[in-house]
C-alpha cells in the first residue's frame, strides 16, 4: 500500500510538468486507474503496474516533450 501511495504521489508530480491543458485529464487517469487497482494483491501482478506506470509515464512526458529523467524517482519506487 505504501509503495502504490508513493508512486501515485510521483505520478501526480510529473502530471505537473504537463501542459496546463492536459494536467486535468492526466490527473483523472491516474487517479482512476491507481483506485481501480487497489485490490489487487498479486505479487507479480503488482509489479507489472507498477512497471506500466513507469513505462506510460514516461511515454507520456516523452509526447509532450518534458525531460524523462524527471521520471527518476517514478523509476526508483516502481523499477526494483
Amino acid at each position: 500500500m505504501e509503495r502504490g501511495l508513493r508512486a501515485y504521489r510521483a505520478v501526480l508530480r510529473l502530471v505537473r510538468r504537463l501542459p496546463p491543458d492536459t494536467r486535468p485529464y492526466y490527473s483523472k487517469f491516474a487517479r482512476e486507474n491507481f483506485v481501480n487497482y487497489r485490490q489487487v494483491d498479486d505479487t507479480n501482478a503488482i509489479q507489472d503496474l507498477f512497471q506500466r506506470a513507469y513505462t506510460h509515464s514516461t511515454w507520456i512526458l516523452q509526447k509532450y516533450s518534458v525531460d524523462q529523467s524527471a521520471a527518476d524517482r517514478l523509476k526508483e519506487i516502481c523499477c526494483r
